[in-house]
């Protein structure tokens, strides 16, 4: 019965789409799109991701950055932003009232649940032959991985913004007090723990710093390739990675270890966001974990806090199986789709201002603004001075915002002028490029995940709350490690039988994978 329900509401979905998707919004016929000399009109719906100086705009489409845009690009636009806090919402609205613009962006890929199953109802248009004809840099660029995002039934839908290294996050460390201690950076699991005591007696209150959830802290179920948000194959089934006891045991120990030797704080369970990064900030963290690209904000904040004091990105200390570090990001950030109701003529100029936004214009335009105003260039080299306040660094994010098409792993550019910004480009260039735990993805999610809330893996974030509570309790002392067994077992009891039953059938059949499992 639940199966013939679920066909009736998928059925119900795409015939809405169809039906209400008049797409008002969109043209039809040529315009003055084949007029190369004329701007090329057309509306695009795109997410603010939270810029400050976006969402307290008046007027969007007058801005002078958008204008600016409009210029060098050739184009007419007519945007039309979503809140970030609001963007499933808003963008079901737009879908189901069928008010689509020409081009709409999306945070995520081409079947996420934000996209309400437009692409599979072909609202909007295949673009391989027009990327490969109009758009043959950018098509090169791409990683394969993020393509494979963007596409459905082997076609490619969308344009990505998308991360050429999906290893973002990273091992922070205190070296100034690393070099109190005498010890070396840690290597393996033993290392790490012995750093931590050393910390500990330094007199620090967090020598590893947790938070709820183990958010930005799986570095050691990462290293026992034990991240309970992944999926892999196993004796013929595609099973979350925790189906793997031995490993989860031993992470397990690790953790309880950590807290029983006070090397994390006793209510790590529930320490959230702001005290997580209040208590990095004031200067009582030894080591963490966060996004590399805020090494140069650790550095100054925990500076202020702590004069003399040195943070530094190091490797990730390793685990007997040889894995080591976090697990990989999507290679999708945003992407943006044509509506199949533009012409051709449009569509193909507007792939062709994707292609623009590769060059050293555009990145030079998106990252530094206006040559002569907002920098020069002398020997060469870009001469810019960095915005100061928060309302010209909002202003300089939103600029960078209208770059929709690019590597969004980090600004290069800009990081390149800053001082340490070397620091965070090696970071990522060698330390994290060499680590980071890949998995199964699917894409859309298993639908068996709506089902079972408590069962569902949300990557790359955290494990199942079922799991999450079973993994809390244990570190605790209030359950043994050593019962992890019975625990998969009721997992698959309250619903994981059929959760494994359906990302079986779906790695199998390739349908919607993700597969980052070669990433060692």
């Amino acid at each position: 019965m639940k199966k013939w329900v679920s066909l009736i509401l998928a059925a119900s979905l795409v015939t809405g789409l169809t039906a209400g998707c008049g797409n008002k919004s969109a043209s039809s016929g040529s315009d003055d799109a084949a007029d190369a000399s004329k701007p090329v009109k057309f509306s695009i719906s795109l997410t603010t991701s939270g810029n400050a100086y976006a969402e307290g705009s008046k007027d969007i489409n007058n801005e002078q950055w958008v204008k600016e845009v409009e210029k060098r690009a050739n184009v007419d636009l007519d945007i039309r932003l979503i809140p970030l806090k609001d963007f499933d919402a808003k963008m079901a609205v737009m879908f189901a009232g069928g008010d689509i613009p020409d081009v709409v962006q999306n945070v995520g890929g081409a079947t996420d649940k934000s996209m309400a199953g437009s692409v599979q109802a072909g609202v909007f248009m295949p673009l391989d032959d027009l990327l490969k004809e109009y758009a043959p840099n950018l098509m090169k660029a791409v990683p394969k991985e993020a393509w494979d995002e963007v596409s459905y039934k082997g076609k490619i839908y969308g344009v990505p913004t998308w991360l050429s290294n999906p290893s973002r996050r990273a091992t922070y460390i205190r070296t100034d007090l690393l070099e109190k201690t005498g010890l070396p950076a840690p290597q393996t699991m033993d290392d790490f723990l012995n750093v931590l005591r050393a910390f500990k007696k330094l007199g620090l209150s967090a020598p590893y710093q947790m938070r709820e959830n183990f958010k930005y802290a799986d570095i050691v179920f990462g290293a026992y390739d034990a991240l309970g948000y992944q999926f892999t194959e196993m004796n013929g089934q595609v099973v979350p990675k925790f189906f793997n006891a031995e490993n989860m045991e031993k992470a397990l120990t690790v953790y309880k270890t950590m807290y029983d030797e006070g090397l994390i704080q006793k209510d790590f369970a529930t320490i959230q966001a702001p005290q997580y990064s209040e208590n990095i900030e004031a200067g009582n963290a030894g080591m963490w974990t966060a996004n590399a690209a805020s090494l140069l904000d650790f550095r100054t904040k925990i500076g202020a806090a702590v004069p003399g004091a040195k943070v530094d990105i190091i490797p990730s200390p390793i685990g007997d199986n040889g894995q080591k570090g976090y697990g990989l990001y999507s290679s999708v950030n945003t992407s943006l789709y044509i509506n199949s109701k533009v012409s051709k003529e449009k569509a193909a100029r507007i792939i062709q201002m994707f292609e623009w936004m590769q060059t050293p214009e555009a990145k030079n335009f998106y990252s530094f603004g206006i040559e002569g105003e907002d920098y020069t260039v002398k020997d060469g080299k870009i001469d810019y001075k960095l915005p100061e306040g928060k309302a010209a660094q909002d202003e300089a994010g939103f600029r960078s915002l209208l770059r929709w098409v690019g590597d969004g792993t980090i600004n290069r550019e800009r990081t390149e002028l800053l001082p340490g910004g070397q620091d965070v480009l090696k970071a990522l260039d060698d330390t994290l490029a060499k680590e980071g735990v890949g998995g199964i993805g699917f894409v859309p999610d298993l639908e068996s995940f709506s089902q079972f809330p408590d069962l569902a893996s949300k990557r790359p974030d955290q494990a199942p709350k079922l799991i999450i509570d079973h993994m809390v309790k244990m570190i605790y002392g209030k359950e043994p490690i050593s019962d992890f067994p019975k625990v998969i077992e009721e997992y698959k009891q309250k619903g994981g039988d059929e959760i494994v039953k359906e990302a079986t059938e779906r790695y199998n059949n390739k349908d919607g994978i993700i597969d980052q499992q070669s990433r060692k």
